[in-house]
């Protein structure tokens, strides 16, 4: 089974995490629970060919340095994909999260109004928090498109890697991706500083100083 079309079957399924490691059958997560495909056992080899034909040349350089690595590519017509590519004990392992490529609106999520509340809002801090597969990305994302659509401002995103893909509607919005177009989370909150923004998007607090430049 291709890559391609083991991700085309978990998506059809409803799947939101793909895990693909050495040793072991395919293996999905539907409503919460972990499933098998049932094919063979994939081997190392192979599991790694199918994670690095994915990956551009300098994530690949990264995963051989760090042994892992981070970052998003999407298929056409089928869905956006965040990967975290790893080594363990068998060999190479890896999880896809599924990104639907249509962002969905607050209205979408049955979102409280609360959140276009605090979407208006010209100044403050929103974080959103929650446990692994709660939502916080398509909240995130949900809100940015509420403001996209209302307002009419510069929003600047950094992520790691860059998980919904906005297109500029009423304001004028920014990707940048930790690795590709920065190379941290505060480097690239210092610059944020001089490059206008109106909305900052941090997709991780991972240290003192990200969290301190934030406040």
């Amino acid at each position: 089974m291709e890559l391609t079309e083991l991700l085309a079957f978990a998506v059809k399924n409803g799947a939101s995490d793909i895990h693909l490691t050495a040793g072991l059958p395919p293996m999905i997560r539907i409503d919460g629970d972990i499933k098998r495909v049932k094919v063979d056992a994939l081997d190392e080899a192979f599991v790694r060919e199918m994670v690095t034909d994915v990956m551009t040349e300098e994530q690949k350089a990264e995963f051989e340095e760090h042994w892992e690595c981070d970052f998003a590519f999407e298929i056409p017509n089928l869905s956006r994909f965040r990967v975290n590519a790893y080594n363990q004990k068998r060999g190479v392992g890896a999880a896809f999260r599924t990104v639907p490529t249509k962002i969905l609106t607050l209205e979408d999520l049955g979102a409280p109004q609360v959140l276009r509340t605090m979407a208006d809002n010209v100044r403050g801090l929103v974080v959103v928090t929650g446990p692994t597969g709660s939502g916080k990305s398509t909240t995130m994302a949900g809100m940015i498109n509420y403001v996209n659509e209302t307002q009419h401002g510069h929003i600047l995103t950094i992520e790691d890697p860059v998980e919904f893909v906005h297109e500029s509607k009423n304001c004028l919005i920014n990707h940048r991706e930790v690795g590709l177009h920065t190379h941290g989370f505060a480097k690239a909150l210092k610059s944020a500083l001089r490059e206008d923004p109106d909305i900052i998007l941090v997709g991780e607090m991972r240290d003192e100083e990200t969290i301190s430049l934030a406040l």
